[in-house]
């Protein structure tokens, strides 16, 4: 399916909408009144999905400022690793349909900006030993199967939320999808290959198991397909 054809469509019994891919900065505010940044990975004119560092509970009232969206109002129905997600409070027929054009122009958006990002050269390190840090500031080892100047392609033994900010080595980026053996990364920003090799290394000090584990799987798939495709 293209972008050109995309568009969000009531399932098979016209209660719900298609769950689109989405990465969308922004807030929301608990119960308590308390506000905390946040990302939407995916989403559909019925519900959200949230990553974000303070947990809500169970039939909680979530108010989320989405950019782009602007102001939903949910209930918070099911837990997930990194964050939540949310229903969303009855909508007018009219603005239902206004998040879901919103929201077909978004995923068509990703659609394209994907392809263009695929044509940057990739390039294999000759040390793709490095580190993910995660937003708490948890460290963990990881091995750069590939880059390029906008994003790589990363095995960890833990693959964290899609749309998620992380750093791998000293490169800032996010999550954009999850691979057999990982996930791959966009760069917040195009790096100098001549540097990017430098910046994104970051092995441990002590030789680390699990990173040798990764290499050694690595070597042996030696399969094409497990390469950078952002």
């Amino acid at each position: 399916m293209t972008a050109s054809t995309m568009t969000l469509r009531h399932g098979a019994e016209g209660r719900s909408f298609r769950r689109v891919r989405v990465n969308l900065f922004g807030s929301y505010m608990l119960s308590d009144g308390q506000e905390s940044p946040c990302q939407i990975v995916d989403m559909s004119p019925g519900g959200i999905a949230i990553a974000g560092l303070v947990p809500a509970v169970a039939r909680e009232r979530v108010v989320i400022y989405a950019d782009y969206l602007g102001r939903l109002e949910g209930t918070a129905v099911r837990m997930r690793p990194g964050g939540f997600a949310v229903t969303i409070s009855a909508l007018s027929p009219k603005k239902r349909d206004k998040l879901a054009a919103q929201l077909t122009w978004l995923a068509n958006r990703e659609l394209l900006r994907e392809g263009d990002l695929r044509r940057h050269e990739r390039v294999v390190s000759q040390d793709p030993r490095s580190t993910l840090t995660m937003p708490n500031g948890v460290c963990l080892p990881c091995v750069v199967i590939d880059m390029s100047a906008c994003g790589a392609a990363i095995a960890c033994a833990r693959k964290p939320p899609v749309g998620m900010m992380v750093t791998i080595g000293r490169v800032q980026s996010r999550v954009m999808r999850h691979i057999d053996v990982g996930f791959v990364v966009e760069f917040t920003r195009l790096r100098d290959p001549n540097l990017l090799a430098e910046n994104i290394a970051s092995p441990f000090d002590d030789p680390c198991p699990e990173q040798g584990h990764l290499m050694i799987a690595l070597w042996h798939r030696g399969r094409p397909d497990e390469r950078l495709s952002v």
